[in-house]
């Protein structure tokens, strides 16, 4: 059985497919791997733009038996779930428990495992941007078949290195989330111009606790989003149904991904048809359970590059961007999302301590990506940027370590988890070395 991503851009023909539904089934597949000097990657729903999750000729390792909330901690405010959990999921059997995380990303198709390996990350936050700073304590059977619980106080080392784990330790079997009650949002969407936008955005942040935008290239028009808490659950105001279904399916993904795919055709039609959209936005106001603000509904198939760059610097690398996009003769139908998140403690996450500044840029499925990444790939690497790990990106090992302060530690902590490579493959060879 052949391997996918989501995006259709990388592939492998593993030579083996299982689904353990137990640690003893993880550890029995791991060992078996090891000791015929094969490979072994979990991959799940395929979410990365990377290969970085890819089974290449190994052993494909699907997490779908693995799955549901295991434990909940009311005391110290912690729920267990298997990691081929969706967040999807999560975040619906959180709500029914009356509990919530405390932020996440506008995504949640990805597993657990997925999500958290990859530096998963949202925008502002109270008390916790990425999904990684959000762990408690995680499960991991290691390349030796040997099963670490690890947390602040057990295997801290571990931890403190693992949290954002690339899939170069080991298989997640769990993870434990710190969480809070239930909570709502309200989101505020407004349109603005360029220089609106620049004016604001610092004032946008500081009073709102999440802040997203959206700028439409070749246009002077982006979109923002700004998400409140509420004191309570009994105020929200949830968009009806009827326009629900208009703004968020109709028009964000039906009627969006058949423009952009009929503009892949006519590339010169791109800025008008972005000026178009971008006049037809208006405002709109609702409030709902924080799940429901937080992640948005993506069917239109796209690749993406996305890098973290410091967060005072943020604003100018988006003006560089924009003036090299503009001097190009490229046309670019995706909007760019713009975002930032606090500093955090996790060695391989892309806020790892600085404040960060995020810049994701998309393009359509069948729209050729190379030549757009490539043009502003350079920019943001000047800037320090750290590129997302389950994004398209072309650094290797030696760039990264000058990015990461922790790096070396890392890769000492892969060469003792997993010292025969059992779940190495080119995308990680790439990134950490041999």
């Amino acid at each position: 059985m052949g391997w996918s991503n989501w995006s259709g851009l990388e592939h492998a023909s593993p030579s083996r497919v299982i689904t353990p539904g137990s640690l003893d089934e993880v550890i029995a597949a791991i060992v078996a791997a090891r000791d015929g000097g094969t490979t072994l990657k979990a991959a799940g729903t395929g979410h990365s733009f990377t290969a970085i999750a890819s089974p290449g000729s190994g052993t494909h390792l699907l997490p779908g038996r693995m799955t549901g909330i295991v434990a909940v901690d009311r005391e110290a405010m912690t729920v267990t779930a298997r990691a081929g959990t969706q967040l999807k999921t999560l975040n619906a059997d959180l709500e029914r428990l009356g509990l919530s995380l405390h932020n996440m990303g506008d995504i949640a198709e990805q597993t657990l495992a997925g999500a958290v390996s990859t530096g998963t990350h949202g925008t502002g936050g109270l008390l916790a941007a990425g999904l990684s700073a959000q762990l408690a304590g995680f499960t991991i059977v290691t390349g030796t078949g040997e099963v670490l619980s690890c947390s602040a106080t057990s295997n801290p080392e571990v931890f403190a290195l693992g949290r954002v784990g690339l899939g170069a330790l080991g298989v997640l079997v769990d993870v434990t989330f710190m969480v809070e009650p239930l909570f709502a949002l309200e989101a505020v969407e407004q349109p603005m111009s360029w220089e609106e936008f620049h004016g604001s955005f610092d004032a946008m942040t500081a009073e709102a606790h999440h802040v997203d935008a959206y700028w439409f290239p070749h246009t002077d028009r982006l979109l923002t989003k700004r998400n409140t808490r509420l004191a309570s659950l009994d105020e929200t105001e949830p968009l009806s149904a009827t326009k629900a279904w208009f703004d968020d399916n109709f028009l964000q993904n039906t009627a969006f991904g058949t423009l952009a795919a009929l503009a892949n055709l006519a590339p010169g039609v791109i800025p008008r048809m972005n000026r178009m959209n971008a006049s037809l936005l208006s405002p709109r106001t609702y409030s709902d359970v924080a799940h429901r603000v937080f992640v948005a509904e993506r069917r239109v198939v796209f690749r993406e590059m996305e890098y973290a760059v410091p967060r005072a610097d943020g604003l100018e690398v988006l003006r560089e961007c924009r003036r090299a996009l503009d001097a190009s003769d490229l046309r670019i139908s995706f909007p760019v999302e713009l975002r930032v998140a606090p500093a955090d403690d996790v060695a391989l996450s892309t806020a790892y301590e600085r404040d960060s500044f995020y810049l994701a840029f998309h393009t359509h499925h069948a729209a050729e990506h190379r030549a757009y990444f490539a043009l502003l790939e350079p920019i943001l690497r000047a800037a320090g940027g750290r590129p997302h790990w389950g994004k398209i990106h072309t650094q290797d090992a030696a760039s990264l370590a000058e990015r990461y302060p922790r790096f070396a530690e890392f890769v000492a902590l892969r060469d003792r988890l997993d010292p025969d490579r059992v779940f190495g493959n080119d995308y990680l060879r790439r990134v950490l070395g041999a």
